[in-house]
């Protein structure tokens, strides 16, 4: 939720400082509009939609914010689904021929109808047939759950692992100062490898914050 004050730009999150979310969110502004201050807000909330109580603080939260000429709620479900949408993802997490894209071929099906279904405005996601084979426990999860379990799955033990406590070295650092990273550690970056400052660039164009930054007036210059 951006908000200008006294000529100073804030976007305000609901996740905490440590947390993953915050981190992402934290290097992303650094790196494509560093001159807008990021804070953690217990006030905020993640668009969650079929999260009852998440969708009725949503609407309070509205009503308040459509009174104020500078503060804009933003249309973004949660940071695990903006990772997930990136069109980069699956080129970038794994090398042409890794044997993940085989073992977790249920997991990238169900990403592909997810996001495809999501982008298109429909929200009836849990009707989705590679969703509900992936996820046993569907009827449980709400939108949020589902992406950071559908993200997770998809990144663990690559250096872009994200879980809601870390997200992996290779989010937040240039290719390739992972210390960790091992001889067979190969993602689709090995043979084009991108400073900190592209990849966000690539984040931002390549997921709905560029869309939803332009309807507040936020510019970014790339």
């Amino acid at each position: 939720m951006p908000e200008e004050k006294k000529g100073k730009t804030y976007l305000w999150l609901e996740d905490r400082q440590g947390k993953a979310g915050y981190t992402f969110w934290k290097i992303l502004m650094q790196q494509i509009r560093p001159d807008v201050i990021v804070e953690s807000k217990k006030i905020v909330y993640d668009n969650s939609f079929d999260n009852l109580q998440v969708y009725q603080e949503q609407k309070l939260l509205k009503r308040y914010a459509d009174k104020r000429k500078n503060v804009f709620l933003l249309g973004l479900i949660c940071f695990e689904y903006i990772l997930l949408e990136f069109d980069q993802l699956i080129h970038w997490i794994y090398a042409p021929e890794d044997d993940f894209l085989i073992k977790r071929s249920g997991a990238l099906k169900a990403r592909e109808a997810l996001v495809k279904c999501l982008s298109s405005g429909e929200v009836d996601y849990k009707m989705l047939q590679e969703v509900s084979l992936y996820d046993v426990h569907l009827d449980s999860h709400n939108i949020e759950q589902l992406s950071a379990k559908l993200l997770f799955d998809l990144t663990r033990n690559t250096g872009f692992e994200v879980s809601k406590k870390m997200i992996g070295e290779c989010w937040i650092r240039s290719c390739c100062e992972w210390d960790k990273r091992q001889e067979d550690d190969i993602c689709g970056l090995d043979n084009n490898r991108l400073s900190l400052k592209a990849k966000m660039q690539s984040v931002y164009r390549g997921t709905s914050i560029m869309k939803e930054f332009s309807k507040t007036g936020l510019e970014v210059l790339l």
